[in-house]
């Protein structure tokens, strides 16, 4: 079986360790310590980023910029691609889809959704994968917003949104493949108690579906959890965030390129008992003693409701984690399955931890090339064999593509000493690639927010199911407006000419926090 079936282990005590180096494996695995960990094979494509895999761990199905691709790894030491997908235009229309960064697979149905930052169109096509190597388009669906990311459960899309200020989670039915139906949206603003002022930079980066519950990333506003068992009326049931609406009324829109805040990624494991949030940030100046990049925090989600901190997986660190020129090691997207999370930190690598005990994540295995490899996403192919990690290519390099790596414990050999451990000391700081290269690369590959922020709040705020809601969801018909998907978004797209105002962004929110303190 390619998911572990049971959760093996409690959620154990309520502590907040830092996870830094690998421990004991909890497994039978003792040859970790001794056998090279290395990837199993891999297969160069242009403008890799998100990846996925079929039920059985044979196919997997990755986002190229503009399109997608279909690769075999039934073999995984010689993947290979079956077919690539670019250029998509709706029939009728001489207009592509651009910035492809998403793809979601279930039940040999592929949805394609776009653009992440900008372009002329915006929605998702709907392909029949059921021959990989010969994929069939059955639909394309508008939508009048940018689609950084999607969820897909083989009978809804749940599509991430900018639409003036509501930010909405947006359903589609497509039950029938062919003929997808507009249905409801969620926003902060229809739950109200502070939020219906939500700032519309504060973007649904990503949404997570499993069963009957939604797991929606809202950058600094945190992570909102939706019951969505009916699916025509979202409804809230808990948050869990780094400010209070008031708090993020007095941020300037500059602020989301430090923590705190900057969720991300979320994702649930097997039963929906733990979850994991990830965080994407940078250091924006290297002597101040604060900002990025941001880890993976661990939660007991046995309440919905009320998510109870259990843990922080530290990143990796470097001398220059700054966003034009520096290494990235921040988090980036990952997978939750049974007792292991399997993660990719840009240039950081990919890691598996063991969370049998969730509130003590043990590193397994860190594998790394940050001179050339930069990863987007870490996911399970099959148990105990594989799992599959898709990297764009460093700048001034070509290695774009997908690696498959074994699902065991194990150590790297002579990996480079450009990035350490959480618990190491610094590397020297490098200086071999220019800020120009670096900036005008990232732009067009990352899916990172473009504001600023220093300030170093701590505490995280949490609202529970009991407050009394006041739903408002609306329903979305083809037609509707609210934004065009050409627009300049704050969060989707290009970031050059932000990271210059950063700095003065970052003075002024120390100097608010300072008075806070002072208060």
């Amino acid at each position: 079986m390619r998911r572990r079936d049971v959760l093996r282990a409690g959620v154990g005590a309520l502590s907040l360790p830092l996870v830094g180096g690998a421990a004991t494996a909890r497994r039978d695995d003792t040859t970790h310590t001794t056998t090279p960990y290395e990837p199993l094979g891999s297969v160069t494509i242009d403008g890799a980023a998100e990846a996925v895999v079929n039920e059985d761990g044979t196919v997997a199905f990755l986002a190229v910029g503009d399109g997608f691709a279909t690769v075999d790894i039934a073999d995984p030491t010689s993947p290979s691609v079956l077919a690539e997908r670019r250029g998509l235009s709706p029939e009728g229309s001489d207009q592509t889809l651009q910035t492809i960064l998403d793809v979601k697979y279930a039940d040999d149905l592929l949805v394609v959704p776009g653009p992440a930052q900008s372009g002329p169109i915006a929605g998702f096509f709907l392909y029949d994968v059921t021959d990989p190597a010969s994929p069939e388009r059955l639909s394309w669906y508008s939508m009048p917003f940018v689609l950084h990311n999607v969820d897909f459960d083989g009978s809804y899309v749940y599509a991430t949104g900018l639409n003036g200020a509501r930010n909405p989670l947006s359903i589609v039915d497509v039950t029938d493949p062919t003929d997808p139906q507009p249905g409801s949206r969620w926003s902060p603003i229809d739950y109200g108690h502070g939020w219906e002022d939500f700032e519309s930079f504060q973007t649904l980066h990503d949404v997570t579906v499993q069963g009957d519950y939604a797991y929606c990333a809202y950058w600094d506003a945190g992570v909102f959890v939706l019951d969505v068992s009916d699916r025509t009326d979202p409804r809230f049931v808990g948050h869990v965030g780094d400010y209070t609406p008031e708090e993020l009324q007095d941020l300037p829109q500059s602020a989301g390129l430090e923590p705190p805040g900057n969720a991300h990624y979320v994702a649930v494991n097997d039963d929906a008992s733990i979850m994991a949030e990830g965080g994407e940030s940078w250091d924006l100046q290297s002597d101040d003693g604060e900002g990025g990049p941001s880890g993976i925090e661990l939660f007991d989600l046995s309440d919905p409701a009320s998510p109870e901190k259990l843990a922080t997986i530290e990143p990796p660190k470097t001398a220059d984690a700054s966003y034009s020129a520096g290494t990235w090691t921040t988090s980036h997207n990952f997978e939750l399955t049974g007792d292991r999370l399997y993660s990719s930190w840009y240039q950081g690598g990919v890691m598996i931890h063991d969370i049998s005990d969730p509130a003590n994540p043990d590193r397994l295995v860190w594998w790394r090339d940050p001179d050339e490899l930069a990863f987007w996403t870490a996911r399970l192919a099959v148990d105990d064999e594989f799992f599959v990690a898709s990297a764009y290519a460093v700048p001034g390099t070509n290695t774009s593509g997908l690696y498959t790596f074994p699902d065991r414990a194990g150590e790297q050999v002579d990996p480079s000493s450009l990035v350490v451990a959480p618990e190491d000391d610094l590397p020297t700081r490098t200086t071999t690639r220019t800020t120009t290269t670096s900036a005008t690369t990232r732009t067009t590959t990352t899916s990172a927010t473009t504001r600023t922020t220093t300030t170093s709040a701590t505490t995280r705020t949490t609202t529970t199911a009991g407050d009394e809601q006041t739903p408002a969801t609306t329903t979305t018909t083809a037609g509707d407006t609210g934004g065009s998907p050409d627009e300049a978004i704050p969060g989707f797209g290009p970031v050059a000419t932000l990271v210059g105002m950063g700095v003065g962004a970052a003075g002024y929110l120390r100097r608010r926090r300072r008075r806070r303190e002072q208060d």
